[in-house]
């Protein structure tokens, strides 16, 4: 709010009212009447005060202006003690002096569309009060008082909040006219003050105990001090100008002519210096419309251009955000009811594996094994297991303090990022036979090698990384959708990308407990293994890490059992075995395979054409040749057929014949993919949004927002999207 602000100015016209009314008001000869309406006067002037009090004005006539306070500074109620009827509806009162009771010849009181709120005590004093209009505010109750009003003849209480009337009405026996809102009315009820007046007075007299008497009997003195006052005013008026007034009544008759004269004149004066005034600015004003209504259509015509081009971009960028959205929704409810259906068979496959486990690994280690031990390529192995879990630790810090170094001691990186490249070189090219020889001798390294492994094998834990990694994803993508969507201040569909990203977290969550469960039962396993095995038994990690390498995972076996022999040797031929769970997941046959093409075996995940190539040649050699002219004419349809549509062509319907196969199950075997491309594709969508440099590296739980560098995540407290306070963080890798 402004600590200083300009009155507003009354136009020529109300200004000119103005100042006529109130110089006819000054008049000699002048009636009773002053009536300043339609001035749009934002207060009453002082004055229009010192008018009534020195000239007895009898009416006051104020409405249709902006007036707020009746009482302007420096004023007093007591100087309109002359009125009679006091004219205020349509402005803007809020609330009436509270010493209006000492207007004791007021006789009418018109407040109607304005905005009192409630009425002051005094309004009992008004003994002459004959009409009382308050229609059109806002009050919500009458006060008591109102029953002093002994000569109120007409009442108008209608367009208020009032529902209850006061008891005090009773008291008021002169009351001829009486109107309210008689439906919202709860005291006297709605049907009583639907039947008029006098059934709303005999209510409140019955209930008061009162005898209801009609007002005619009390009109009688009402009217008869109506006209004594008014014949004792006449008089008195008349006494006054013949004894007080008549010897200055020519003098102030002739200057009052002498100023209405000279402000005539000086109107008439003013009058011409604004048309000449008008003249001159009439042909600059058409010049410069002009050139402002030549330059706001081509204004015009660029923005709409400009409003045009983004509206269409924006549509563009939302049609993109919605196919997204949906293609994430659909792989979550996907996720969600594959880990509804796997849960049963993940509990069984689990336990079988850890008796498999068990059976194995505590089994005693026979001649045979000790015999047949590979020991330098199971020597080689660990040396290669070894020196990539080393070489990938390095690689990660090298990496940190690459990024840290940067930002402080930019100009001494290079040399340690040198010679940190230089020993994870050394150690690359290793004497590979000192390497083996020293790993056949270490039995600490052997196990070490040997505790990587079972931890790359174990089923139950690659089903969980694969989950997890899938998991990272979509909350990666479901990010960049928030903040794409708050940089398009589309709010729409906010409230289920946040029931999606909750479910995806809490499964995160379960899933890392899950994984640090698996990681901890393996630990017991093992040193459940070093406790039992033999004391005197010679390489005895090397023979269980060489069985471990041969062995099968349980779900794989299982899997094998459900396909054809022919058909799992074929794939075994063509080193595919990876696509052995599709296989048997779809439950694909040597006869699907007959009515199949590339562009199906495509669908179900085998990409290599050389693998689609001699699948389809096997299933062709196994079925007659009228299938096999069938099948080659489809392949080449599928080949000669453009792999994507053409901008300016429609897209083809698909074949009825073409087989829909829902996507393969997560197996701990199957490598893990987003079905979809990334929702938004743009710069800025997945880069820090603290220091807005580098890309975003940590997961923040439990809301699972995807949103800060490693940098930046570590003094953060709360999430920098909603807030909420932030209990782990999850560290991506991206290569």
């Amino acid at each position: 709010m402004p600590l200083f602000f300009r009155k507003k100015k009354l136009s020529q016209e109300s200004q000119k009212r103005l100042e006529y009314q109130l110089c006819l008001s000054k008049e000699a000869g002048a009636d009773d009447i002053l009536d300043l309406s339609a001035c749009e006067l934002p207060e009453v002037p002082s004055s229009a005060f010192s008018i009534c009090r020195v000239l007895q004005k009898k009416v006051l006539i104020l409405h249709t202006n902006e007036v707020k306070s009746l009482l302007p500074k420096g004023c007093e109620i007591s100087s309109l003690a002359t009125l009679k009827v006091l004219d205020l509806h349509d402005n803007k009162l809020t609330s009436l002096p509270g010493d209006i009771g000492k207007l004791s010849s007021l006789q009418i009181l018109n407040v109607e569309k304005n905005h009192l709120k409630v009425l002051p005590e005094s309004i009992g004093d008004l003994r002459l009060l004959q009409t009382l209009n308050l229609k059109g505010n806002s009050l919500t109750e009458l006060p008591s008082s109102v029953g002093s009003l002994r000569s109120l003849r007409t009442l108008d209480l209608s367009d208020n909040k009032i529902v209850q009337l006061p008891n005090a009405l009773v008291y008021i026996r002169t009351l001829e006219s009486f109107t309210l809102d008689a439906a919202t009315m709860t005291y006297p009820p709605a049907s009583v003050c639907t039947e008029g007046t006098e059934s709303i007075q005999r209510f409140l007299c019955s209930e008061l105990g009162e005898e209801y008497c009609p007002p005619s009997q009390y009109l009688l003195p009402v009217l008869e001090t109506e006209c004594g006052t008014h014949s004792s005013d006449c008089v008195d008026t008349a006494d006054e100008a013949w004894k007080s007034k008549f010897n200055d009544y020519e003098k102030r008759k002739e200057q009052k002519q002498q100023e209405k004269l000279a402000f005539e004149w000086q109107l008439e004066e003013k009058k011409k210096e604004h048309t000449q005034f008008m003249l001159m600015n009439n042909s600059r004003k058409e010049n410069i419309l002009n050139s402002v209504r030549q330059e706001r259509e081509r204004t015009e015509q660029g923005v709409s251009q400009q409003q045009r081009a983004q509206e269409a971009e924006r549509v563009l960028v939302l049609e993109r955000v919605r196919q997204a959205e949906d293609g994430i929704s659909s792989r979550i409810s996907t996720m969600l009811m594959d880990k509804n259906r796997q849960k049963k068979s993940a509990e069984f496959l689990q336990a079988m594996e850890e008796d498999r486990i068990r059976m194995e690994h505590l089994t005693a280690i026979t001649q045979e094994e000790a015999n047949s031990l590979r020991k330098k390529e199971v020597a080689v192995a660990m040396q290669k297991m070894l020196s990539e879990s080393c070489v990938m630790s390095l690689l990660q810090e090298a990496s940190d303090f690459r990024r840290k170094s940067l930002v402080n001691e930019a100009h001494r990186s290079m040399e340690s990022l040198d010679r940190k490249f230089d020993k994870v070189f050394s150690l690359q090219v290793l004497d590979k036979s000192k390497a083996v020889a020293h790993i056949l001798q270490e039995e600490e390294m052997q196990k070490a090698a040997f505790q990587a492994l079972q931890l790359q094998k174990d089923a139950v834990h690659g089903y969980i990384r694969n989950q997890i990694k899938l998991i990272e994803s979509e909350l990666m993508q479901l990010t960049r959708l928030e903040i794409k969507r708050r940089n398009l201040d589309a709010e729409n569909l906010q409230e289920v990308l946040v029931e999606q990203r909750t479910t995806l977290s809490d499964l995160l969550q379960q899933l890392l407990k899950q994984k640090e469960q698996r990681e901890q039962e393996l630990r017991q396993v093992l040193a459940e293994m070093e406790r039992k095995s033999e004391s005197n038994q010679q390489n005895y990690w090397m023979i269980q890490y060489q069985r471990l390498l041969d062995a099968k995972p349980l779900s794989l076996r299982m899997q094998e059992a459900g396909v054809e022999k022919e058909l799992v040797n074929l794939l075994c031929k063509l080193s595919a075995q990876h696509y052995l769970p599709i296989m048997a997941h779809h439950r694909v046959t040597t006869e699907a395979l007959r009515h199949m093409n590339a562009s199906d075996l495509k669908k179900l995940g085998i990409n290599e054409m050389g693998i689609q190539k001699a699948l389809l040649n096997w299933a062709r050699e196994h079925h007659p040749e009228g299938a096999c002219k069938a099948v080659q004419l489809e392949e080449e349809e599928a080949v000669v057929a453009p792999t994507a549509p053409s901008p300016h062509s429609p897209p083809t319907p698909p074949n009825v014949s073409t087989f829909q196969y829902p996507s393969p199950p997560l197996t701990p075997g199957t490598p893990v993919t987003p079905s979809a491309p990334s929702p938004v594709e743009g710069p800025g969508t997945s880069e820090c949004v603290v220091c807005m440099e580098t890309g975003s590296q940590v997961i923040f739980l439990p809301c699972g927002h995807v949103c800060c560098c490693h940098g930046c995540s570590g003094a953060l407290q709360t999430c920098p999207l909603c807030r909420s306070v932030i209990s782990q963080r999850v560290r991506l890798y991206t290569s």
